[in-house]
């Protein structure tokens, strides 16, 4: 049995803010951060374009970023947790400066801004392509330096331990469900341990695996959301899943997708079809810069009716200097499969990117579970709504990983759990014979949520995918009681319970709205709300 003072569960930069914040505020207490890959193997490494944020107040305000926010949401958004995140971004972007991440400035030494589609200004801090790498890498070393963090690399978290493993019945309607912590499982050793804590942060990130092509690690697989649900918190807006419109299209090549980012059309890149025709502007007025759901909408759209796998992304006539110094990433992998941009077309298309929605939060980052928080992409706290406006995802994942620090450091339980917690229990389990049953029911689950919950649903292709799951999942299940727990097993299980909260998020929601297009019920409905399961 592992006992610590604070529980982080995952290491991308909501958990890395609060465990700084923490260990600083408590040097005495003991702050342990459970990762199950590397320590920067997390969505936070992949994110290429940069973080949005207020600092040139000469062009830009406060209310054009909460506007531009409020317009991709598509009327979901919490306006005030908008205004939270606009306004207290400022203070924590200026904050990882402080703790050494360098974004890139113009000669005269002023920050070099970009923009992406859905902002109305240059807002965009950046480095180079690779800016989430570059935050994940400041955190790291600020981390690394306070002896009161402890770090459990390689560790697979299987369940969040509450009442229900006292020997109570916990059901949705349960008032005060309690966490005492996680049982999870030594990679190294292949024992599960039990580990308790006074307060536990998810920041397990994104699920972007629960589709066959994707720009997310093969570590997003929701397991955060997946063990919420699971022990009866509440979950919400699932249905909203984010395809970034231009991934780089490899026909041989599937689960993780390079990603191209929406930077390089904020730099002047244009979407062209077969016929090489600039199609956007058939589809938004603000053509190459629309937001997201608008823009892999189009691309679907311009694939389906020429019948190809992808479209084209034109930076021929972008200065290349520039491109090479600003995308270093993306010119080399370009180079790598033969394509120099400069006298050829990228081919792109769009690929799962992030999920809008999650564990659902209040504006400190409370879930419904008492002593559980939730930070990052596996939270949902209002600031997305219907559609996250690009490059707003590092900066929620800082201001809620201050906000569930500041609030969870003042109210502390003094008792980790009552009574005793019990082991975990293996009887009846033998150790996996055939990991085909595991990898096979893998593929079945990331085509059928690819073919039929994608970017454009039908009301037949979710019943499909919900009978498949039905099956999907009382197959795992039937696995998970009779062998011994592994991290492929524990994942292909929460992708399953991921992805019905997807599809059924989806069958209940009766209208087109955001990212999610249903053409059944085209049009958007009166009746604004959010969907919690």
């Amino acid at each position: 049995m592992v006992q610590t003072d604070f529980l982080v569960i995952g290491s991308g930069i909501a958990g890395l803010t609060y465990a700084l914040k923490m260990a600083r505020r408590f040097p005495d207490r003991r702050v342990t951060v459970v990762t199950k890959a590397a320590a920067d193997e997390t969505n936070t490494k992949y994110a290429q374009g940069g973080v949005a944020g207020v600092t040139d107040f000469e062009n830009d305000s406060f209310e054009k970023h909460i506007n531009d926010t409020l317009i991709a949401g598509d009327g979901l958004c919490n306006q005030k947790v908008v205004e939270i995140v606009v306004k207290e971004g400022v203070d924590r972007i200026g904050e990882i400066i402080r703790w050494g991440a360098e974004f890139d400035k113009d000669p005269d030494g002023d920050y070099n801004l970009g923009r992406e589609g859905g902002h109305s200004e240059f807002r965009i801090l950046h480095h180079k392509d690779v800016t989430g790498r570059e935050m994940e890498r400041a955190l790291l070393e600020q981390v690394q330096l306070l002896p009161n963090i402890e770090f459990m690399k390689h560790w697979f978290v299987v369940e969040i331990i509450t009442q229900h493993h006292l020997g109570y019945l916990i059901t949705k309607s349960t008032p005060d469900i309690e966490c005492y912590g996680v049982y999870a499982l030594d990679t190294n050793t292949n024992k599960v341990e039990t580990i308790l804590a006074g307060v536990t942060l998810l920041a397990t990130g994104g699920n972007g695996q629960v589709y066959r092509t994707t720009t997310n690690p093969s570590v997003a697989t929701g397991d955060g959301v997946a063990m919420v649900y699971r022990a009866k918190g509440r979950v919400e807006n699932m249905e909203f899943i984010q395809f970034h419109p231009t991934a780089l299209f490899e026909p041989a090549v599937g689960g993780q997708a390079f990603l191209i980012t929406e930077a390089v059309r904020g730099d002047g890149g244009i979407l062209r079809n077969k016929k090489g025709e600039a199609f956007m502007e058939r589809y938004d007025p603000r053509k190459d810069l629309a937001p997201r759901d608008v823009v892999a909408r189009a691309i679907d759209s311009e694939m389906k009716i020429t019948g190809t796998e992808h479209v084209w992304l034109d930076c021929r006539h972008m200065d290349q200097q520039k491109f090479i110094h600003h995308f270093p990433n993306i010119y080399e992998k370009c180079l790598s499969i033969g394509i120099d941009v400069s006298q050829q077309m990228i081919p792109v298309a769009p690929a799962a990117h992030y999920s809008c929605g999650g564990i659902k939060t209040d504006e400190w980052g409370r879930t419904s579970i008492r002593h559980l928080y939730a930070a990052g992409e596996c939270a949902s706290t209002g600031l997305h709504g219907a559609n996250r406006l690009a490059s707003n995802s590092l900066l929620e994942a800082m201001v809620f990983g201050h906000r569930a620090f500041e609030h969870a450091a003042s109210t502390i339980p003094q008792q980790i759990a009552p009574g005793r917690i019990p082991d975990w229990d293996t009887a009846g389990t033998t150790d996996p014979r055939e990991m085909i049953l595991i990898t096979q029911s893998l593929k079945e689950l990331q085509l059928l949520m690819s073919d039929y919950v994608g970017i454009v649903r039908t009301n037949v292709r979710l019943e499909r995918a919900m009978k498949r799951l039905d099956l999907l999942w009382a197959e795992t299940e039937q696995l998970y009681q009779s062998t011994t727990v592994s991290p492929q097993l524990g994942e292909l299980r929460n992708m399953i319970t991921v992805a019905y909260l997807i599809v059924k998020g989806a069958q209940l929601r009766k209208e087109s709205r955001g990212l999610h297009f249903n053409t059944d019920y085209p049009e958007k409905s009166v009746l604004l709300q959010n969907i919690v399961l």
